[in-house]
């Protein structure tokens, strides 16, 4: 079970910048925050050791990059062994087209975020990765038409 950190409202304050723009000087959070830069530093250290920032990362705009196909696929199994959604799980972490898992309750077992080139490359994973090997009973696509609003680390909420 993941232990919890105990934040301040310091602490509070340096995670919401950071999600907004993680290169921010520690100079310029120190001013709005009303710290140190060497208290921020330190915190944000501190953030990182536990865990609580867990990677720096770039938003990439994907439709600058290339041209996507986005889909959402539903996955039901066929079983519940925990070898089998074990293994469900590390074939989604290791296949590039996936985006996004989640393990979630209801008819669906898993909701996946795909990104592919063509349908024919949708096709080709389709086949490799929820076949009746991968114990997937059913799957259901539903293929983006425009995103309206994109995930944004900055609109997720932190419990205070």
């Amino acid at each position: 079970m993941t232990e919890f950190v105990a934040l301040d409202a310091f602490d509070h304050k340096l995670l919401e910048r950071a999600r907004r723009n993680n290169l921010e000087p520690a100079r310029v959070a120190a001013e709005a925050v009303g710290l140190s830069e060497s208290a921020v530093l330190r915190r944000l250290r501190r953030l990182r050791a536990e865990g609580v920032i867990v990677r720096d990362v770039a938003m990439v705009d994907p439709a600058r990059v290339e041209p996507r196909i986005l889909l959402h696929v539903q996955v039901e199994m066929n079983t519940q062994v925990r070898a089998h959604t074990d293994a469900f799980k590390a074939a989604m972490v290791r296949s590039p087209e996936v985006q996004g898992a989640w393990d979630v309750t209801g008819e669906t077992d898993f909701l996946l975020t795909v990104a592919v080139r063509s349908m024919a490359e949708y096709e080709a994973f389709c086949q490799r990765e929820l076949t009746a090997e991968a114990h997937v009973r059913a799957f259901k696509s539903m293929i983006t038409i425009r995103e309206v609003v994109g995930f944004d680390p900055a609109r997720a909420v932190l419990s205070r």
